[in-house]
């Protein structure tokens, strides 16, 4: 387990320097000039190429490039030009909400969808089943912003029970942790349907029914346990999207997360911001996909021995 714990994190490696050079130049394909938004348009041209050096985009791209390389490596970020800050120092005062965010949607989504999938295979095709499979397109064709403001509308302004937005007591937290869950508990449900299906199909099974063992015991530690796995992976990468994809809510709901500081950092063409929370994106993800591997070995000792 401890050389593969050493492979996977040395793969790490590779795949955030990939996220970096894709990252790194794709901001430079967009459209607008970072120095002329930053100066405003009322700036002269003067102005415009003072900003332009002191953020190095004068220097040839690859350089550029390096120069971003040099300072990752000694875990410097660079400045936002946006606010004059360290990008760390910002992403670092944003990320613990996202986070939180994205942990309570994960909660959320296994407690509903995980018991919704196992009743709905354990009666198949009956009313039960049909509602989860409702409840589950439902979940997956319904927009993030759309449902968020939906929710927003109802509780807030209708009945008045919860706030609509911003960040303070656990009532902040309930309105976008339920939206993001909605979309995921769908994935999950369908998930756990699928694989408790096909369990509930083997002969091991069919075996402890006929040994008269109780049908509770037989779902849990017998169907569940060994369907496990596929959930777990299902779980693992929603996880790592909602720590991604939390962007539209946290901007519904004016969420103070990392999400919504790179829609602020895009549109002042904050290049430092925006590769720094996006590159921290892309090594949470890879962290959440190895802790998945890692729980693998854990619910099934084979992985472990092999």
């Amino acid at each position: 387990m401890l050389n593969f714990l050493l492979k996977r994190l040395l793969a790490i490696i590779p795949v955030l320097l990939g996220i970096t050079l894709l990252l790194f130049f794709m901001l430079r394909m967009l459209p607008g000039d970072p120095a002329q938004v930053l100066a405003g348009q009322m700036a002269s041209p003067a102005d415009v190429e003072i900003i332009r050096v002191q953020m190095g985009l004068d220097k040839p791209v690859y350089i550029q490039y390096a120069s971003f390389l040099n300072r990752l490596v000694h875990l410097d970020l660079g400045v936002s030009a946006r606010t004059q800050n360290p990008v760390i120092e910002e992403i670092w005062a944003k990320l613990p909400n996202t986070v939180l965010l994205a942990l309570c949607a994960i909660t959320l989504a296994c407690a509903f969808g995980i018991p919704a999938g196992v009743i709905a295979a354990v009666r198949p095709y009956s009313w039960v089943d049909y509602l989860v499979t409702i409840a589950s397109l439902f979940g997956i064709s319904m927009p993030v912003f759309w449902l968020g403001i939906m929710l927003m509308i109802v509780f807030s302004i209708t009945l008045q029970w919860l706030p609509a937005g911003g960040i303070g007591t656990w009532k902040h937290l309930v309105l976008p942790s339920v939206t993001l869950a909605a979309f995921v508990v769908a994935f999950i449900a369908r998930m756990t349907r699928s694989c408790m299906l096909e369990v509930l199909s083997q002969d091991y099974v069919t075996t402890a029914r006929s040994k008269g063992l109780k049908e509770k015991a037989i779902i849990i530690k017998h169907a569940l346990k060994n369907a496990l796995i596929p959930i777990i992976t299902v779980v693992g990468l929603q996880f790592g999207l909602l720590l991604g994809g939390a962007v539209l809510t946290e901007t519904v709901f004016a969420w103070p997360g990392l999400g919504r500081l790179i829609v602020d950092s895009i549109l002042a063409r904050d290049y430092a911001m925006i590769q720094g929370s996006i590159l921290i994106f892309g090594l949470l993800y890879t962290l959440v996909n190895l802790v998945v591997d890692l729980t693998y070995a854990f619910v099934d000792p084979r992985i472990r021995y092999e």
